[in-house]
């Protein structure tokens, strides 16, 4: 009796972990025929800050008007620091169905949470809706039409061939540059930039004097090029050379002759240190603006921290340098055919049993892309509004006209940078989007860094240092695992290794305490027979 006691603890201690491993899904999502005004919902946002308190107060005037709209609708805001963590909690959060009625995430991340059944709500049925869809006639706010969305930055949200997600910002990379300091040097600044001519003017940059300082700028600090997503660098570079990344259906295919070129070439500048990363080395914004790097390449996001006069700075007022700052594009190695990585929040629903509640998280998405969100959000950073219908206002083109008028809402370099994805629109691209392929993005940035601390370690970076990188990377983001899958996505191979160390000793635990119960039950019946 006390054995099978034993074993009913047991049984039940498995269930219970299988239950808690498990994904609680909702049925899936059917539109209602109408919306109840008068039953009150909770819904939370959560949100992406840079500790821009002009974000917040952005975020908080937009609940605050839409639940004037809709006073049956309370907006719970909880805000994040990136989007990495926003990720992760979404992720634990999805076992036990409390993730948020909306969030701002990426399409790769996206992607992912799709791996529990009914978990996202698709929305291509939602916006034709005629009454409660894009610009539905029942809808109490100037809700923009489908078609007044940026169809490049619409389709980004489309996830094997399905949209889930609607585009909230769109920025670009750019490259922010010392042009003071590019002059110094003896060099002029080309109409486009090139790797070639990055490469160069970064290699003069890392020459020095006598005592030890840099001859640039007099300092013993200079790093000539910093990169802010390796990610995107890699990325880019390779689209740029029409040399394969991923394919549509999950295919790895960057492990390739040109990826490797790429890294030799990195690797010469980082031996030099004429080239460094985030990662490495810091934000590029406080090394270009203490003027101790000449390119600068991070997203347009970030133009308000970049340039002598930047409204946002990280560095001691006394530390930074007086120069001339362009906005570029991202080096090209063909001008002629320039190419550059589309990125920016977008925003997603979760299902949830009760439909009014997706309802009223459908109501406020749309609020987000309504002109006055969508104008006053982008002034705050180098973002650029995600509808044409906000775009073409007086009020934004206005904006636009303005830059230099100060170092505040007007900051030339933050306008600039907005423009330059504005002009450049038909030259972005997005990358596949599948179950893994954030963790593949995450792996061609790494490849870039581990060749960069090689270098400054002084390794040596032969055929066979490249073999074991790519091993070393493939088993690190369990790329051998992501699935090609035939109907346009992907899924991660589920597998013993995939689980956290925790979860897998537990498991091997509870398999040795029922062989060894078991080898007890066998035993003590040999042992009764030979009695």
């Amino acid at each position: 009796m006390k054995i099978i006691s034993l074993l009913l603890v047991l049984l039940t201690v498995l269930t219970m972990l299988t239950g808690c491993h498990g994904i609680k899904t909702a049925p899936a999502f059917e539109i209602p025929e109408s919306f109840d005004e008068s039953k009150n919902y909770e819904i939370t946002f959560w949100a992406k800050n840079d500790t821009n308190m002009t974000q917040v107060d952005i975020y908080h005037k937009t609940i605050e008007d839409f639940e004037a709209i809709y006073p049956n609708i309370k907006v719970n805001l909880r805000l994040y620091t990136n989007y990495g963590d926003i990720y992760n909690d979404v992720i634990t959060n999805l076992a036990t169905d409390t993730t948020p009625n909306v969030c701002i995430t990426y399409p790769d991340h996206i992607a992912t949470y799709l791996a529990g059944e009914n978990t996202v709500v698709p929305l291509e049925e939602l916006m034709k809706n005629a009454d409660y869809g894009l610009g539905g006639k029942k809808v109490k706010f100037d809700s923009p039409k489908t078609e007044e969305i940026v169809p490049q930055f619409l389709n980004e949200g489309k996830i094997g061939g399905i949209q889930y997600a609607l585009p909230y910002m769109r920025s670009t990379e750019a490259c922010y540059v010392n042009k003071t300091y590019v002059e110094k040097l003896g060099f002029e600044l080309p109409e486009t930039l090139t790797w070639d001519f990055i490469w160069e003017v970064s290699e003069a940059a890392t020459e020095k004097n006598k005592d030890g300082s840099f001859k640039v700028n007099g300092q013993k600090v200079m790093i000539p090029c910093i990169y802010k997503s390796t990610d995107n660098m890699m990325i880019q570079m390779l689209r740029q050379l029409d040399a394969p990344y991923s394919g549509e259906k999950g295919e790895i295919e960057f492990f390739n002759d040109t990826t490797k070129e790429l890294l030799c070439e990195i690797a010469v500048h980082a031996e030099s240190r004429a080239f460094s990363t985030f990662k490495i080395s810091s934000y590029p914004a406080n090394f270009l603006n203490a003027g101790q790097c000449i390119f600068a390449i991070d997203s347009t996001a970030g133009a308000t921290w970049m340039g002598s006069d930047a409204p946002l700075v990280d560095i001691p007022e006394e530390s930074v340098a007086d120069f001339e700052t362009e906005v570029m594009t991202v080096p090209q190695f063909d001008v002629n055919d320039p190419k550059m990585i589309s990125q920016g929040p977008s925003v997603c629903i979760f299902n949830k049993e009760d439909r009014g509640e997706v309802m009223a998280s459908w109501l406020f998405t749309q609020f987000l892309l309504t002109d006055r969100v969508q104008i006053d959000y982008s002034c705050t950073e180098g973002y650029l509004p995600v509808t044409t219908k906000a775009q073409n206002t007086k009020e934004y083109k206005d904006y636009l006209s303005r830059a230099g008028e100060d170092n505040d809402m007007y900051y030339r370099v933050k306008i600039e940078a907005a423009k330059l994805l504005m002009d450049n629109i038909d030259n972005t691209f997005v990358t596949p989007v599948f179950n893994g392929s954030a963790s593949l993005r995450s792996a061609a940035g790494e490849l870039i860094e581990e060749v960069t601390k090689a270098k400054r370690r002084k390794q040596n970076t032969d055929g066979a240092f490249y073999e074991e990188l790519y091993s070393e990377i493939n088993s690190r983001y369990h790329l051998d695992q992501i699935e090609v899958s035939n109907n346009g996505g992907a899924a991660v191979k589920a597998s013993m290794g995939s689980l956290p160390a925790g979860s897998l000793a537990l498991i091997i635990a509870l398999c040795s305490v029922w062989l060894c119960i078991l080898a007890y039950i066998l035993f003590s019946r040999i042992k009764k027979k030979r009695k």
